[in-house]
């Protein structure tokens, strides 16, 4: 677990001169007369992501033999949309923290961040208009557009405690998969490729975008406070019912089940709550359960690269859903 950032920077490494443009490019285009936007747009910025979706997009384009200069710009766009997303998510969860630090709104305020959530998401399609790709603009507003639907769906099944797997499942796919399904079909349509072979990264993106979200509920449950940068089982106390949690709900644990709607009803998870759920949590090895689903998807996702010939964008691909599985936060 230790040497998972290390393990990024390797699989990174082909496009990291592209990765620092990604960054150079956003903070160009946050730049405004109103200086509280560069100033928030810095503060994103250097709050710590991955940027595993703009990665994501520049590996594929590269695996399909494209050498312009327009991925670096549509990773920009889609580093825009995600953390538009990020935004407005921390406001409705009431999330304080947000990788250790505060959160824009605990920072800003509410009312500031909607409109800066706001902006980000118009400079997005904005940006990407400045090429005339009618087919990848279409795919970013319908992934935007999917993305605020599994936002409102995941509001509708906040707190409670018998949704079901399918449901969730449903508000990963709109919430996280689209947008990594999006970023590798748009290295391919950048580059010119066949419909099958865009088709191929659509659907290894998709499995990977499962797989980190699934992998983020678990380590809401097994990770710890430092490397987490918030506190452990925050997604329950925000009546968030994430898979290992729905699959305890299943396990017919009557005492269980009335703990589960205790936290969320209460949004309260004292240590000696925490303490009891994780000894049922292990005992019905809900967490394997969640774990053997997310390698699922990490090998069908694998499954789709097969069709190309090997590179070392490949391996780098074929390494980042490996990455998913072991991070730590």
């Amino acid at each position: 677990m230790e040497n998972t950032s290390f393990a990024l920077t390797q699989i990174f490494e082909p496009i990291r001169d592209d990765l620092t443009k990604v960054d150079e490019e956003f903070a160009r285009h946050v730049e405004s007369r109103v200086a509280l936007i560069p100033q928030i747009g810095k503060y994103i910025q250097a709050s710590g992501g991955k940027r595993v979706r703009p990665a994501v997009l520049l590996m594929a384009s590269r695996l399909c033999g494209y050498t312009g200069d327009r991925a670096v710009l549509y990773a920009a766009v889609v580093e825009f949309i995600h953390s538009a997303t990020l935004v407005h998510d921390d406001i409705i969860d009431d999330a304080e923290l947000r990788r250790g630090r505060l959160a824009v709104h605990s920072r800003w305020g509410n009312d500031v961040t909607v409109l800066l959530g706001d902006y980000l998401y118009i400079k997005s399609m904005a940006l990407a208009l400045t090429h005339d790709e009618l087919a990848i603009i279409r795919l970013l507003c319908d992934v935007t557009l999917r993305m605020i639907e599994g936002e409102l769906y995941q509001l509708t099944k906040n707190g409670d405690p018998d949704i079901t797997e399918d449901e969730h499942f449903e508000i990963i796919r709109r919430k996280t998969a689209y947008l990594f399904s999006g970023c590798a079909k748009i290295g391919g349509m950048l580059a010119g490729q066949p419909e099958d072979r865009i088709e191929a990264l659509g659907a290894y993106g998709f499995n990977l975008g499962m797989a980190f979200q699934v992998v983020d509920d678990l380590l809401d449950l097994t990770g710890s406070v430092e490397s987490l940068g918030k506190p452990v089982g925050s997604d329950l106390r925000e009546g968030k019912i994430t898979l290992p949690v729905i699959a305890l709900m299943n396990s017919g644990d009557t005492a269980g089940q009335a703990l589960v709607r205790a936290i969320v009803s209460e949004r309260e998870l004292q240590p000696e709550r925490w303490q009891v759920l994780s000894g049922l949590l292990n005992r019905y090895k809900t967490i394997d359960y969640a774990y053997d689903r997310a390698v699922g998807f990490v090998q069908e996702a694998k499954s789709h690269l097969s069709v190309f010939p090997p590179s070392a964008e490949r391996d780098g691909l074929m390494a980042l859903p490996d990455y998913v599985l072991q991070r730590d936060r």
